[in-house]
């Protein structure tokens, strides 16, 4: 049973993902760059101890 509430809640938050990103595209957008913003962050940080 506990899988059938797993697959189910993933479908949740898929539909819910794809609504906001038909509904608010700017807002996707915006989250986007702030996650490829955070990945770009670690990256500089761990080149500067490689250095």
């Amino acid at each position: 049973m506990g899988k059938w509430i797993k697959t189910i809640l993933l479908a949740l938050i898929a539909m819910f993902a794809i609504f906001y990103l038909y509904t608010r595209p700017e807002a996707a957008a915006e989250f986007v760059r702030f996650l490829l913003g955070i990945f770009d962050s670690i990256g500089r940080f761990f080149d500067s101890l490689a250095r």
